[in-house]
């Protein structure tokens, strides 16, 4: 197959240009690429495609980092849009529609009894571990290696760094992930490995007393896609309800990526409390906190936990979410969607086998990992440690090199990737020629 051609430089030049005024040329740390040395400039995105601004469109298997799961520039959303700016531009002030958005997500999300809106994933884990806090009147959190909570300074322990062997004992240190993290707030966090009962049997029959809430990725896809069994989660259930603690699930990323009813509905276990994120506007800023009455009713007005802000259940925002979830229940929406992740994932690893290159495409639903230096399932934040950086990286420049886009986080994360309701399966075989074309570089 031809290959895409992009302009020398161009985009190099806009990322040092960047750099004269913003730190490392980004606006946020993640949107730089350390794949291809800059970050990825667009002028424009359209269903699965971004327009860079080198002048070359790429197929987009990284969608805003999970948010836009319809695909860009969808035509409800622009739709949803253009009636909230009808509607006047202003913040602070409630409408009829956010009430109909917390109706339907009580309809729609297993363990949601109350609904708060909230701008960020950060913003959403910091205040549930608040609620928990206050209802059990304990004070730790009980995080699991390898999971990530966004950040702030409560969760940034231990989600990507260092990759070191966990010892003997079930704990591992608590490490802060970012400078000016005071140290003393390690003493207010457990980790554990995930997926492993005896460990978490051991630190609730040492800590339960202290633990407040035991918080998770119900799917660990910010490690790629790493699963959990039912009977473990249903486990993790069991033992929180007996002892008092608050079960968090961090459903930022998974999110309607497995149905409608989230990863709580996939497993069949309903947390306490939940953070949906990402994918409930499509790109807008979103983030919904669900969950029994009782938790929900400790947020202010009504309770001593605060939560408030200007922008939060932004009225853009609101009529992205509504839109977004008229989308993902209709009819058919999830049968499409599963077809194009089977072909794709399926596709990439006959790729691999025929290419003969050690690596292993791993998904559930509409986000999956790609695991370089691998050929059987990666079942724990530990096996990741074998990930070959130096061949994953090649892969995603050479794939760039062809007009499709794979984001990467750095060494220490090995990131995730998805499809959209956009990346139809002509667009997914057009995907994998392309992506043979350049595991032929690879090789």
């Amino acid at each position: 197959m031809e290959r895409v051609a992009i302009p020398p430089n161009t985009m190099q030049a806009l990322q040092a240009a960047a750099e004269a005024y913003l730190p490392g040329g980004v606006s946020a740390s993640g949107r730089f690429n350390p794949s291809l040395g800059h970050a990825l400039f667009v002028k424009g995105a359209d269903g699965p495609w971004l327009h860079g601004a080198d002048g070359v469109d790429y197929l987009d298997f990284n969608l805003s980092h999970g948010a836009t799961f319809l695909g860009h520039n969808h035509p409800a959303i622009r739709q949803a849009v253009l009636e909230a700016l009808e509607l006047g531009v202003y913040a602070g002030y409630e409408t009829e529609f956010h009430t109909e958005l917390a109706r339907r997500v009580v309809e729609t999300i297993p363990c949601a009894e109350k609904v708060r809106l909230s701008n960020t994933g950060s913003e959403g884990t910091l205040t549930t571990l608040r609620m928990a806090r206050a209802f059990t009147g304990k004070k730790k959190l009980l995080k699991f290696w390898g999971h990530f909570h966004g950040m702030h300074d409560y969760v940034m322990f231990n989600a990507h760094s260092p990759l070191q062997p966990r010892g003997a004992s079930p704990y591992l240190a608590p490490l802060a992930e970012s400078g000016g993290i005071p140290p003393e707030l390690g003493e207010l966090v457990i980790v554990i490995p995930w997926k492993d009962e005896a460990a978490l049997e051991q630190a609730v029959r040492e800590h339960g007393h202290e633990i407040a809430a035991v918080m998770m990725e119900p799917i660990n896809y910010n490690q790629g896609c790493i699963v959990a069994s039912r009977e473990y989660m249903a486990f993790v259930r069991q033992i929180c309800t007996a002892n008092n603690i608050v079960l968090i699930y961090d459903e930022v990323l998974s999110a309607f990526r497995t149905g409608p009813d989230c990863a709580q509905g996939y497993y069949g276990v309903n947390p306490d409390l939940c953070v949906l994120g990402k994918a409930v506007a499509n790109g807008a800023p979103m983030v919904i906190l669900a969950g029994r009455a009782d938790l929900m009713n400790t947020l202010s007005p009504v309770g001593p936990v605060a939560h408030s802000g200007t922008f939060t259940g932004n009225l853009i925002s609101v009529k992205a979410a509504l839109a977004s979830f008229a989308e993902v229940n209709r009819p058919g929406f999830y049968p499409q969607l599963y077809a194009a992740a089977e072909r794709l994932y399926a596709g990439l690893n006959q790729l691999f086998a025929q290419k003969g290159i050690p690596a292993r495409a791993q998904g559930l639903g509409a986000r999956f990992g790609l695991f370089f230096g691998f050929t059987e399932p990666v079942e724990t934040f530990e096996d990741t440690f074998k990930h070959d950086d130096a061949m994953g990286s090649s892969f995603i420049r050479a794939c760039a090199g062809r007009g499709v886009y794979f984001h990467s986080y750095g060494k220490l994360v090995r990131g995730h990737h998805g499809i959209s309701a956009a990346h139809t399966l002509p667009i997914i075989d057009e995907a994998l020629n392309r992506i043979e074309d350049a595991l032929d570089e690879l090789r």
